[in-house]
């Protein structure tokens, strides 16, 4: 069975560009746009490795990573934050949020699947 990534993201073009590159690699992408329910798509998928982007509606990717961090049994799973801003003051936080890795928009798609393949490798 091929790894799942669960790519939490709202905007299409990202959407479809990071799908793109991890699909033509043999890996398995589901998506989720908003951030009120991404807790519990996460719950639903168990995916291998998260993407989440910081800026959703509904709900910050830092209050997400922070939910997904106390949970029992969602907290172990590899997260790559995205993120438009790539402040320090940013890159702490996610830090602090139990962030795997973090990346900064724009980004190369080959960057996201190097990330990704190394989160699932350990």
């Amino acid at each position: 069975m091929a790894p799942n990534v669960l790519l939490i993201e709202d905007e299409p073009n990202i959407i479809e560009a990071i799908g793109f590159v991890l699909k033509r690699n043999g890996l398995t992408v589901r998506t989720h746009s908003n951030g009120v329910d991404a807790v519990e798509a996460v719950r639903r998928e168990r995916p291998d490795v998260v993407i989440l982007d910081v800026m959703l509606p509904g709900k910050s990717g830092f209050d997400i990573l922070q939910e997904l961090r106390q949970d029992d049994e969602l907290g172990n799973i590899p997260v790559l934050m995205l993120t438009a801003r790539g402040q320090k003051r940013d890159r702490d936080m996610a830090e602090r949020a139990g962030a795997s890795r973090y990346m900064t928009k724009p980004f190369a798609n080959a960057a996201v699947l190097e990330a990704v393949q190394d989160l699932m490798n350990g």
